[in-house]
């Protein structure tokens, strides 16, 4: 699937912003519980709680990820050893590429037939995830192999 970017001249890179739905192998859309990125079974009057996918393409593969009109961006965080996934509020159209403390915003698409996996730029080898039981936070993982959790996602263009 092509990314269509429109940017502007050299000097201030700022790309079109484009709304995908996202969810997981075992159906799970993602919202917002708490101001916590979650994934579960939305249904009935529910699914409009679904979170639609800022999605801002830097480089062939690689995107900048946020929600609520890219005003709140997915980050993947290192603390001590610890590594976690943090909504930070943050513009996706004001990030770039080139910047060094962006580079926790960055997410390398990798696509499998149907499915496609996210792994963090800032952390090689950590992708995201989501748990198997419903309503769970959405995370990262670096055992993507595990079935304890889901790396495996849809990702499609909103229309």
């Amino acid at each position: 699937m092509a990314l269509e970017t429109t940017c502007r001249p050299p000097g201030r890179r700022s790309c079109k912003m484009q709304a995908f739905r996202i969810w997981d192998v075992n159906q799970k859309t993602f919202y917002l519980r708490n101001n916590q990125l979650v994934a579960g079974y939305l249904q009935g009057p529910n699914t409009k709680l679904e979170e639609k996918i800022d999605v801002v393409p830097i480089r062939p593969h690689a995107m900048f990820l946020g929600i609520h009109g890219g005003k709140l961006c997915l980050s993947c965080i290192r603390s001590g050893d610890e590594i976690r996934l943090q909504l930070e509020a943050v513009n996706i159209t004001d990030l770039s590429a080139n910047r060094q403390q962006d580079k926790r915003f960055t997410f390398i698409r990798s696509d499998s037939g149907p499915t496609t996996t996210f792994e963090s730029a800032a952390c090689p080898g950590w992708f995201l995830c989501t748990a198997l039981e419903a309503d769970q936070p959405v995370s990262l993982t670096n055992t993507p192999e595990e079935p304890i959790t889901v790396t495996k996602f849809y990702f499609q263009q909103d229309q």
